[in-house]
C-alpha cells in the first residue's frame, strides 16, 4: 500500500470545528525537528509516560518520519508549541483469514491533555482520522485500545483479543512432539536482518497481527538503546529447522529477586512454522532456576495446554479486547479475506458516520473465495427469494470481520438483525476463521 502521507492537507471539517473552539488542528511536518519533539513530548505526557531522554527522541523521530502526524493547538497556553492533543496514522497491512493481507489504516497515539476535555477535540481528530484513511484507500481502520469505552462512537470494535499466558514451572513437563530443529541463543543485532522476513511470515499465518515497522523490531530487539539496563537484560533465541533455516525468534528476560527463583517473561515470538512455534515455547517453559514463564498478548487459544502433561499448569488472565476495527470500505474488506463455507448472504450496514453504509452481496465460492458488490434496494428485492441476509451496524461488521465474534453471539445480544430465516447460521459458518485472531504487538 503505497501513499504519500504528506500529499493531502489536513481534515477541513476537523480544522473548522477546533477553529471555532480557538484551537489549531494541523498536520505536523515531522522534518521540523522542534516542532516534532514537542509533539512526542505531548504523546508522553499523555500516556504518563517519563520525559524523553535524547537517544529515545531520536528514535521517535526517525519513526515518526513514516508516519503522519496531526496536533492540537492552543494559542493561549504558556507553551504553544506543545500540542494539547496528538494523532499519528500510517498505513499498513492487516492479516486476514486465509493467509491474506488487506490494506488498513493504523491509528495511534491518540492522546488530549486533560486541560482540554471535552471540548470536542477527540471527536474531531477521530473523525478526521477515518477521512484520512478514505484517502489513502484504506479498506479499514483500526488501533488498541487503553480504554474500551472511547472507540465504538466512531464505529470501532473489538475484533480481537489477547491475554496473558502464564506456566507454573514445576508443573511443565512437555508431551508435545520433538522439533526437528533446534533453539539456541543468537545476537540481538544479528537476527536483524532476517528479522523483518520472519516476522511478515508469522504475521501472514494469524488474523489480526499487521506488518511490523523496522522500528518496532529495533525496540523489541533493544537495539534503539543498546546500553540501557531493560536492553542489557533481553535474550534473543532463534529456531532453526532440520535443514538449519531459521524459522523464528523470540525475545525474553528473566526477572527475579538475588538469590530467588526469577519468571522468564516474553512480549514478542514471531513463529513462521507450527514447529518454530512449539520450539520457541517449550524453551521458554523449560527454563531453569525459575517459578514460571509469563507471555504478553499471547492468543487466547493457544495450543499450549494440550502440549503440556498438566494442562491446568497454564494460567489465562487479563484477557482484553486488544484489536480494535473499524471498516471503511466494505466491498474492499470483505473482498479481501477468504471464508469458511460457500454461499450467498447480503449484508445490510448502518453508519451514523455516513462512510460504510449500505447494502453488499457477498457471494463465495467452493474455495472461499468472495465476490462483494453494492446493491440499492432494487436489487435487493430482485434477488430476495431464497437469499440469506442480515442487517447490522458497522461496528458489528468490524466485529465478525476476521471471525473472533461469532454473528449469532451478537444477534443474540440484539445487535444482528435476520432479514431471512437461518441467515445468521449461514455468517456464522462464513464468517468463521480457522485461527482464532490475535494481535501480539501495541500500536
Amino acid at each position: 500500500m503505497s501513499f504519500d502521507l504528506q500529499g493531502f492537507p489536513a481534515d477541513s471539517e476537523a480544522l473548522a470545528a477546533l477553529a471555532a473552539r480557538g484551537l489549531d488542528y494541523r498536520l505536523v511536518d515531522t522534518t521540523d525537528v522542534a516542532a516534532t519533539s514537542a509533539w512526542v513530548e505531548a504523546d508522553h505526557r499523555g500516556f504518563h509516560h517519563s520525559r524523553p531522554r535524547q537517544i529515545d527522541l531520536d528514535f521517535d523521530l526517525g519513526m515518526l518520519a513514516e508516519r503522519r502526524v496531526h496536533g492540537v493547538y492552543d494559542p493561549t497556553m504558556a507553551d504553544p508549541s506543545v500540542p494539547v492533543a496528538t494523532v499519528s496514522s500510517w498505513p499498513t497491512g492487516l492479516s486476514v483469514p486465509g493467509g491474506r493481507s488487506v490494506d488498513a489504516w493504523a491509528v495511534s497515539s491518540v492522546t488530549v491533555s486533560p486541560t482540554h476535555r471535552r471540548r470536542g477535540i477527540a471527536r474531531a481528530l477521530m473523525l478526521a482520522e477515518l477521512q484520512n484513511a478514505r484517502a489513502a484507500g484504506a479498506a479499514l481502520a483500526m488501533l488498541t485500545a487503553t480504554e474500551a469505552t472511547i472507540y465504538g462512537r466512531y464505529g470501532y470494535a473489538p475484533a480481537a483479543r489477547a491475554a496473558t499466558v502464564f506456566v507454573d514451572r514445576r508443573r511443565a513437563h512437555w508431551v508435545g512432539p520433538d522439533a526437528p530443529g533446534r533453539v539456541q541463543f543468537v545476537d540481538a543485532a544479528s537476527i536483524r536482518e532476517i528479522a523483518p522476513a520472519l516476522a511478515r511470515r508469522a504475521v501472514a499465518r494469524t488474523p489480526g497481527e499487521i506488518d511490523r515497522w523496522p522500528a518496532l523490531l529495533d525496540h523489541v530487539l533493544g537495539l534503539h538503546d543498546p546500553e540501557s539496563e531493560r536492553s542489557r537484560a533481553r535474550r534473543v533465541v532463534r529456531y532453526d529447522d532440520e535443514r538449519g533455516n531459521p524459522q523464528g525468534f523470540a525475545v525474553f528476560r528473566v526477572t527475579r529477586e538475588p538469590n530467588e527463583p526469577g519468571v522468564a517473561e516474553f512480549d514478542f515470538l514471531a513463529a513462521a512454522t507450527d514447529d518454530a512455534e512449539r520450539a520457541l515455547w517449550r524453551f521458554l517453559v523449560e527454563q531453569d532456576f525459575v517459578s514460571g514463564t509469563r507471555g504478553l498478548l499471547r492468543s487466547v487459544d493457544e495450543p499450549l495446554p494440550w502440549l503440556l502433561e498438566d494442562p491446568r499448569a497454564v494460567t489465562v488472565s487479563n484477557v482484553v479486547d486488544h484489536l480494535w476495527v473499524r471498516v471503511i470500505d466494505p466491498v474492499a474488506a470483505l473482498s479481501a479475506r477468504s471464508y469458511s463455507t460457500p454461499g450467498r448472504l447480503v449484508i445490510e450496514v448502518d453508519d451514523t458516520v455516513g462512510i460504510a453504509g449500505g447494502r453488499f452481496e457477498l457471494v463465495v465460492d467452493e474455495r472461499g473465495r468472495a465476490e462483494v458488490a453494492a446493491i440499492d434496494r432494487a436489487d435487493a428485492a430482485a434477488s430476495a427469494t431464497g437469499v440469506r441476509g442480515i442487517r447490522l451496524g458497522v461496528r458489528e461488521l468490524g466485529a465478525i470481520y476476521l471471525g473472533g465474534v461469532h454473528p449469532s453471539v451478537l444477534a443474540r445480544a440484539g445487535r444482528i438483525e435476520e432479514t431471512s430465516p437461518r441467515s445468521v447460521e449461514l455468517a456464522d459458518a462464513m464468517f468463521a476463521s480457522q485461527r482464532t485472531p490475535h494481535l501480539s504487538i501495541w500500536f
